[in-house]
């Protein structure tokens, strides 16, 4: 049975990030996407230069209208933007609890934009942190969820997942990308174990929409039944493939967007 995995989340016209971004990726690992707006974005590879925020209320509707007629077997949150659509968005979800929900805190674009109102912060925190089944921030959005200093050691990107898995969500993703040094770890908190995922720091600038692609695998894994570690596993494994043929893209003057569909396109150059 193919699974149906839902994103909620804002809309990236070049393709590399947002909703457009979540819906490859989650083709690319085998399950059929739908998709929920929060907000609609001007942006390109270098950068974003408008947002038009959805009401609230019609973000609502529109996960309604999804759950009222299709099973719906996993839940990637992103971009939310204001606390009214976190709400929104949280009531929305209050009664699928039974499904996995993957809660990516989409804060800032990777060209330095600001995609979160500062007064959003505490819905987050209070309305969907305690819905996430896996909680998958970077360091500077660890850092601003728990308002302390961003992680600059491993010992401390774990203690921010154990802190963060203390908020509500079943398990904690801290992303490492943003540590120096040629290594790119992650760590993983499953409220027993600590799981590292070990990665090389790829030599690319085409890095764009690489945190709603992983997030998004990992909704992928869970709705096809793996346990969060193993989902983690296989949607670090298909993340490191897409940045790694990244430059067989040409998308942009910017930072262009990952691979997504690097293990099913047979075209090379």
């Amino acid at each position: 049975m193919i699974r149906n995995v839902l994103t909620i989340a804002g809309s990236d016209p070049s393709g590399g990030a947002g909703v457009q971004a979540d819906l490859k990726a989650f083709a690319a690992n085998g399950v059929y996407g739908l998709a929920a707006i929060t907000a609609l974005t001007a942006q390109n590879t270098q950068g974003v230069s408008g947002v038009e925020l959805i009401a609230p209320s019609f973000v609502k509707a529109q996960i309604a209208a999804v759950f009222a007629d299709v099973r719906i077997d996993a839940v990637k949150v992103g971009m939310i933007a204001t606390s009214e659509i976190a709400v929104a968005v949280a009531q929305a979800l209050s009664n699928h609890q039974d499904i996995p929900i993957v809660l990516d805190p989409v804060m800032v674009a990777k060209g330095g934009a600001p995609l979160l109102q500062d007064d959003a912060m505490e819905a987050l925190r209070v309305s969907l942190l305690p819905l996430a089944t896996v909680l998958t921030p970077n360091l500077p959005e660890a850092a601003r969820l728990l308002n302390r200093r961003e992680a600059a050691t491993r010992d401390a990107m774990a203690a921010h997942a154990r802190d963060l898995s203390d908020l509500g969500p079943n398990v904690t993703l801290v992303k490492g990308g943003h540590l120096n040094g040629d290594q790119s770890p992650d760590v993983l908190w499953d409220g027993i174990h600590l799981h590292w995922f070990e990665a090389a720091r790829m030599q690319t600038r085409n890095t764009h929409g690489t945190g709603c692609s992983l997030s998004s695998a990992i909704a992928a894994q869970l709705a096809k039944g793996l346990v969060p570690s193993a989902a983690v596993a296989a949607a670090k494994q298909y993340i490191s493939g897409a940045i790694a043929a990244a430059d067989l893209l040409t998308v942009g003057r910017g930072n262009g967007p990952v691979h997504h569909f690097y293990n099913l396109w047979k075209e090379k150059t």
